[in-house]
């Protein structure tokens, strides 16, 4: 029997941080080298990092990676074969490659065929698709190296490359690599987290391995790269359908590296079972290394999947484990001292804070005190932090600021859910601040506002006070200030420019008001895996959510302004997500909330298309967000719109012939 130990590693690479990117490439080498691993697959464009957008078309940033590819990483190499994802120029066009090193030295290069260019990717904008069968020769540190469609034999073992984007076509390249005799196929990856996705990635290791008769090495990134994709890892091995080992999620370390061993004669007897295997009795592209792999005799342990990865919670566990990760990353390469929320008592604000509680408690967790406290060294105090509460307490500011229109239903619940926190609680009264707004306009107009004629103008001065005194907090303490603003009023424009929507972060903005609340009560009621729940939050949960700005005796809530948020959601996946028309709109909706008389829908569903394209400029202006899922309204990374539009006023009016398809001017929110 000829088997071979092999490992897959995931990173948590940064764009153009040389030194970081390359600490953790040569250190998941040296690891691999310790643990006896032969073969190892680091993921797509680690050196320079996935997220560099237009300076990949730089020629100094090519040259600096694959300098340090030649005369830094390949000395690193010796006896072991290695993958490295880096761009490559060449004949004017750049290339998403993989550099295959051998025993010290670069032995070749594999070139992306598929490029990602759909949601939050850009690749066409950037690189070049190889085509397919094509080889040709590159000068990689003054030597030529042989660059294309390539399959490596070394040792009588033979390696092919799917590059991320390869394996998720229909006609991915490992069919053609099985005809060709491959023994091991690298994927080296950028696969960013979206709910669900690990699922499909685990379908297309697998069932790779199986149907080419492979051994399937699948590396990806790790952590919060570049600042709105968030990289889970989940590094996979598997061979003939069955997955020998996988890698942990969402881990704080800078690298994970996984390794397993692959029993080489069974799967090429596999392959010599399958009927439908036709080699290729002559290929071409072939690149032969004269290198002899040691065998190696190390036992693959068991696959061990965390009770959280298939539990009743999942997507809970999930966007938790995600957000707490992206948040931590966010902190640490912006050099940030920590976070301020402006804590209003209700569930958005509610949502932020507990998950930069729970950034610290799980990092915590994973890493130990010591390790956090070194990872955040630049943030003063960090080393008398003696405990989890306590980095809290340092990392997170908190600020309840209220108007004569705030009750102490949401101040109690604000201060109590900081104190179980443990985070540094502020509360403000700003009433005298609207008071001067308001009399200062007053003056200027000669007439007094009311609440008949100036709704909405009373009700965003009193979210607009509130945005300098938590800027002064963040600028004071050089921390990110966070905006709380959910993908459901991003939707409709229900949020206040330069208020709620205030900040240099805006992490639940991809969110949907729904799983907010969802998740809300199971952080009450059950927590994370390994984690506690937060019982301070039934007073957040308790509520109707309300922007509590109209005087208290008006019944202000949410939905009663906007329409019941699951709705509002399924009108949002159907109109955008599925570029229908409103009348198809109504007629989905109608049948998934019969509970609501057809007239009544056909208002908000035409209140949700007027509202939408009235509100693309506030969408244009929000802080990044983090993306987690497949329906983001982010215009630079997903979902682009125009600011002047129609308005959809001829569908709506298809959709029911006797109203304009207009709105009152108020139902437009500044």
């Amino acid at each position: 029997m000829r088997s071979i130990y092999v490992g897959v590693a995931a990173l948590n690479q940064t764009p153009l941080a040389w030194a970081n990117n390359r600490e953790n490439v040569i250190s998941a080498i040296e690891e691999a080298r310790s643990a006896g691993v032969r073969v190892l697959c680091l993921p797509e464009l680690c050196l320079t990092g996935y997220g560099c957008e237009d300076m990949f078309q730089s020629l100094d940033v090519a040259r600096r990676a694959a300098r340090i590819l030649t005369e830094e990483v390949a000395p690193r190499t010796t006896g072991m074969v290695v993958s490295v994802g880096l761009p490559v120029h060449h004949l004017g066009a750049v290339y998403n490659a993989a550099a295959l090193l051998v025993d010290g030295r670069v032995v070749g290069l594999v070139a992306k065929q598929n490029l990602a260019g759909d949601g939050i990717h850009y690749e066409p904008r950037w690189f070049k698709p190889w085509p397919v069968g094509e080889v040709t020769t590159f000068e990689l540190g003054g030597a030529p190296v042989p660059i294309g469609d390539l399959v490596f034999d070394i040792d009588g073992i033979r390696l092919g490359f799917e590059i991320c984007e390869d394996a998720w076509v229909a006609a991915r390249p490992g069919g053609r690599l099985a005809a060709r005799g491959v023994d091991i196929v690298l994927n080296p990856s950028a696969s960013h987290f979206a709910f669900q996705k690990q699922t499909v990635r685990r379908r297309f290791v697998l069932e790779g391995s199986r149907a080419f008769g492979v051994a399937y090495l699948y590396a990806n990134l790790l952590g919060n790269e570049a600042g709105r994709a968030i990289y889970d890892g989940g590094t996979m091995i598997a061979a003939e359908g069955v997955m020998l080992r996988e890698g942990p999620r969402f881990s704080f370390a800078q690298f994970s590296m996984t390794a397993a061993v692959v029993d080489l004669d069974a799967m090429r007897m596999q392959r010599a079972r399958l009927s439908s295997f036709r080699p290729e009795v002559a290929p071409e592209g072939e690149v032969h290394v004269d290198f002899t792999v040691p065998g190696t005799e190390t036992p693959s342990a068991p696959l061990v999947r965390p009770s959280w990865d298939s539990g009743p919670h999942h997507d809970e566990e999930e966007f938790t484990r995600a957000m707490a990760l992206g948040l931590f990353d966010y902190m640490r390469k912006a050099w940030s001292r920590g976070y301020v929320v402006s804590l209003s008592g209700g569930a958005d604000s509610a949502a932020c804070a507990v998950l930069i509680a729970q950034m610290v408690d799980q990092s915590v967790h994973e890493l130990g005190l010591e390790a956090v406290r070194e990872s955040l060294a630049h943030v003063p105090g960090i080393d008398q932090a003696s405990d989890a509460r306590a980095l809290v307490g340092l990392l997170l500011t908190t600020a309840y600021q209220s108007t004569k229109n705030s009750g102490a239903v949401t101040r109690d619940a604000a201060r109590g859910l900081a104190e179980a926190l443990g985070g540094t609680h502020h509360e403000l009264d700003v009433e005298d601040i609207v008071v001067s707004y308001v009399a200062k306009v007053e003056g200027a107009l000669g007439r007094k506002l009311d609440w008949e004629h100036d709704d909405i103008a009373l009700q965003n001065i009193q979210a607009r006070v509130r945005s300098p005194s938590v800027w002064l907090f963040a600028n004071i303490e050089s921390k990110i200030l966070v905006a709380t603003a959910n993908r459901s009023e991003a939707a409709v424009g229900y949020a206040t420019m330069d208020g709620d929507t205030s900040g240099g972060l805006s992490p639940i903005a991809g969110i949907d008001k729904a799983f907010l609340r969802r998740w809300l009560r199971f952080m009450e009621e059950v927590g994370p895996t390994g984690g506690a729940p937060v019982p301070a939050l039934d007073a957040v949960n308790v509520q109707e959510p309300t922007a509590e700005l109209r005087p208290q005796g008006a019944g202000q809530t949410d939905e009663g302004d906007l329409m019941p948020y699951p709705l509002l959601d399924a009108i949002e996946h159907e109109a955008i997500g599925g570029k229908k028309p409103p009348a198809e709109v109504l007629t989905s909706v109608a049948a998934q909330f019969p509970e609501y008389a057809e007239d009544q829908l056909r208002l908000w569903v035409r209140r949700f298309f007027t509202l939408f394209s009235r509100n693309q400029w506030k969408r244009e202006r929000y802080a990044p967000s983090f993306h987690v899922d497949d329906k983001n309204l982010d215009p630079k990374t997903w979902c682009r719109f125009p600011i002047l539009s129609g308005g959809f006023r001829e569908e709506l009016q298809e959709m029911d012939g006797e109203m304009d398809g207009e709105m009152d001017d108020d139902e437009c929110d500044g």
